[in-house]
């Protein structure tokens, strides 16, 4: 009887929280997220790698004292 009674008592308290939905979709997000960036990273990566370097020659050129 006692167990029988845990079990529906553990039931209806998994039911009732959503603290834990609410982890697993933040979750999820942070890893569809992720995905897109290293997905970005993969598929632009050396254009990346030329816009920084002109940027890095621009601001080094510019005389801004970040050298």
């Amino acid at each position: 009887m006692k167990l029988i009674s845990y079990v529906t008592d553990l039931q209806r308290r998994l039911n009732d929280d959503e603290d834990g939905l609410a982890l697993t979709e933040y979750l999820i997000l942070l890893g569809l997220l992720t995905g897109a960036v290293i997905g970005a990273v993969i598929v632009f990566g050396t254009q990346l790698g030329a816009a920084w370097t002109t940027w890095g020659v621009w601001i080094t050129g510019a005389g801004l004292g970040y050298s």
